[in-house]
Protein backbone atom coordinates (compact mmCIF):
# COMPACT_ATOMS: atom_id res chain seq x y z
CA UNK A 1 0.00 0.00 0.00
CA UNK A 2 2.84 2.34 0.77
CA UNK A 3 4.93 1.78 -2.72
CA UNK A 4 1.53 2.57 -4.84
CA UNK A 5 0.91 5.84 -2.07
CA UNK A 6 4.83 6.57 -3.23
CA UNK A 7 4.52 5.58 -6.59
CA UNK A 8 1.18 7.75 -7.25
CA UNK A 9 3.26 10.91 -5.64
CA UNK A 10 6.40 10.42 -7.81
CA UNK A 11 3.93 10.29 -10.72
CA UNK A 12 2.12 13.26 -10.11
CA UNK A 13 5.27 15.28 -9.46
CA UNK A 14 6.89 14.18 -12.34
CA UNK A 15 4.11 14.93 -14.66
CA UNK A 16 3.76 18.49 -12.58
CA UNK A 17 7.67 19.36 -13.28
CA UNK A 18 7.26 18.03 -17.34
CA UNK A 19 4.22 20.09 -17.87
CA UNK A 20 6.03 23.46 -17.32
CA UNK A 21 9.19 22.39 -19.60
CA UNK A 22 8.03 24.29 -22.46
CA UNK A 23 7.43 27.71 -20.21
CA UNK A 24 8.57 30.70 -22.40
CA UNK A 25 7.79 34.10 -20.95
CA UNK A 26 6.22 36.78 -23.40
CA UNK A 27 8.45 39.37 -22.99
CA UNK A 28 11.54 37.44 -22.71
CA UNK A 29 14.94 38.93 -24.06
CA UNK A 30 15.77 35.81 -26.21
CA UNK A 31 13.36 37.66 -29.00
CA UNK A 32 15.53 40.98 -28.56
CA UNK A 33 18.50 40.38 -30.91
CA UNK A 34 20.11 43.28 -32.20
CA UNK A 35 23.62 45.05 -32.00
CA UNK A 36 24.43 48.99 -30.87
CA UNK A 37 25.71 50.14 -33.61
CA UNK A 38 26.20 53.81 -31.68
CA UNK A 39 25.41 54.93 -28.67
CA UNK A 40 25.23 58.52 -26.67
CA UNK A 41 25.28 59.23 -22.89
CA UNK A 42 23.88 62.63 -21.33
CA UNK A 43 23.45 63.63 -18.13
CA UNK A 44 24.65 61.46 -15.54
CA UNK A 45 27.33 59.47 -17.04
CA UNK A 46 28.44 56.87 -14.29
CA UNK A 47 24.61 55.70 -14.48
CA UNK A 48 23.90 55.69 -17.94
CA UNK A 49 27.40 53.91 -18.91
CA UNK A 50 25.92 50.93 -15.62
CA UNK A 51 22.52 51.06 -17.63
CA UNK A 52 24.34 50.60 -21.29
CA UNK A 53 26.51 47.77 -19.97
CA UNK A 54 23.29 45.79 -19.09
CA UNK A 55 22.21 46.62 -23.15
CA UNK A 56 25.28 45.83 -24.26
CA UNK A 57 25.95 42.61 -22.41
CA UNK A 58 22.01 41.73 -23.54
CA UNK A 59 23.31 42.21 -26.99
CA UNK A 60 26.29 40.02 -26.97
CA UNK A 61 24.91 37.52 -25.69
CA UNK A 62 23.08 35.55 -28.44
CA UNK A 63 25.29 34.02 -30.73
CA UNK A 64 22.57 34.29 -33.50
CA UNK A 65 22.29 36.60 -36.76
CA UNK A 66 21.54 40.08 -35.69
CA UNK A 67 19.84 41.69 -38.08
CA UNK A 68 18.72 44.48 -36.26
CA UNK A 69 21.44 47.96 -35.78
CA UNK A 70 20.52 50.38 -33.20
CA UNK A 71 21.22 53.68 -32.23
CA UNK A 72 20.75 54.64 -28.56
CA UNK A 73 20.77 57.58 -26.55
CA UNK A 74 20.44 57.54 -23.16
CA UNK A 75 19.89 60.83 -20.82
CA UNK A 76 19.83 60.27 -17.21
CA UNK A 77 19.85 61.73 -14.21
CA UNK A 78 19.25 61.36 -10.63
CA UNK A 79 17.80 63.61 -8.26
CA UNK A 80 18.22 63.05 -3.73
CA UNK A 81 15.88 64.85 -1.52
CA UNK A 82 15.66 64.86 2.02
CA UNK A 83 12.09 63.73 2.88
CA UNK A 84 12.12 63.90 6.92
CA UNK A 85 13.92 65.21 9.67
CA UNK A 86 14.77 65.36 12.82
CA UNK A 87 14.05 68.56 15.55
CA UNK A 88 17.71 69.24 15.11
CA UNK A 89 17.12 69.31 11.37
CA UNK A 90 19.16 66.49 10.82
CA UNK A 91 18.04 64.71 7.96
CA UNK A 92 16.28 60.77 9.30
CA UNK A 93 15.36 59.57 5.46
CA UNK A 94 16.41 60.20 1.67
CA UNK A 95 14.22 60.18 -1.48
CA UNK A 96 16.28 59.04 -4.95
CA UNK A 97 14.69 59.73 -8.27
CA UNK A 98 15.64 58.41 -10.88
CA UNK A 99 14.98 59.76 -14.30
CA UNK A 100 16.03 57.86 -17.34
CA UNK A 101 15.20 59.00 -21.19
CA UNK A 102 15.75 56.36 -23.74
CA UNK A 103 15.36 56.65 -27.67
CA UNK A 104 16.06 53.70 -29.51
CA UNK A 105 16.30 53.80 -33.20
CA UNK A 106 16.96 51.88 -36.21
CA UNK A 107 20.45 52.28 -37.76
CA UNK A 108 19.35 51.87 -41.17
CA UNK A 109 16.73 54.21 -41.57
CA UNK A 110 16.48 55.98 -38.16
CA UNK A 111 12.98 55.30 -37.57
CA UNK A 112 12.43 55.14 -33.41
CA UNK A 113 11.56 51.97 -32.20
CA UNK A 114 11.37 53.37 -28.72
CA UNK A 115 11.23 56.57 -27.14
CA UNK A 116 10.31 56.45 -23.29
CA UNK A 117 11.22 58.43 -20.17
CA UNK A 118 11.48 56.54 -16.93
CA UNK A 119 10.81 57.70 -13.68
CA UNK A 120 11.76 55.23 -10.90
CA UNK A 121 11.69 56.28 -7.32
CA UNK A 122 12.65 54.93 -3.55
CA UNK A 123 13.38 56.12 -0.15
CA UNK A 124 16.12 55.07 2.12
CA UNK A 125 17.05 55.81 5.47
CA UNK A 126 20.16 57.36 7.08
CA UNK A 127 22.05 54.22 9.27
CA UNK A 128 23.69 55.15 12.02
CA UNK A 129 27.23 55.45 10.52
CA UNK A 130 28.05 56.56 7.31
CA UNK A 131 29.41 54.29 5.12
CA UNK A 132 26.43 52.13 5.97
CA UNK A 133 24.03 54.93 4.63
CA UNK A 134 26.22 55.46 1.79
CA UNK A 135 26.31 51.82 0.58
CA UNK A 136 22.54 51.98 0.79
CA UNK A 137 22.81 54.93 -1.21
CA UNK A 138 24.75 52.61 -3.70
CA UNK A 139 22.38 49.69 -3.43
CA UNK A 140 19.12 51.98 -3.93
CA UNK A 141 20.67 53.64 -7.20
CA UNK A 142 21.69 50.13 -8.84
CA UNK A 143 17.92 48.71 -7.31
CA UNK A 144 16.30 52.01 -9.44
CA UNK A 145 18.54 50.97 -12.10
CA UNK A 146 17.60 47.34 -12.61
CA UNK A 147 14.26 48.37 -12.59
CA UNK A 148 14.81 51.20 -15.14
CA UNK A 149 16.09 48.56 -16.85
CA UNK A 150 13.51 45.80 -16.97
CA UNK A 151 11.12 48.32 -17.71
CA UNK A 152 13.17 49.12 -20.75
CA UNK A 153 13.06 45.35 -21.50
CA UNK A 154 9.60 45.20 -21.79
CA UNK A 155 8.64 48.32 -23.64
CA UNK A 156 11.91 47.51 -26.04
CA UNK A 157 10.67 43.86 -26.34
CA UNK A 158 6.79 44.88 -27.30
CA UNK A 159 8.30 47.87 -29.72
CA UNK A 160 10.68 46.05 -31.25
CA UNK A 161 8.55 43.65 -33.98
CA UNK A 162 6.32 46.89 -34.56
CA UNK A 163 8.92 49.31 -36.41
Amino acid sequence: MIKNIYFSFLFIALLSFNGCSGYKPIFSSNNLDFTITKYTINGDKKLGKRLYSKLYNLSKSKKVNKNRNIILLINILSKKNETSKDSTGKALEYKITLNAKIEILNFSNENVILNEVFVESSNYKVQSRYSETLKLENTTIENLINQAYQDLLIKFAQNIDLK
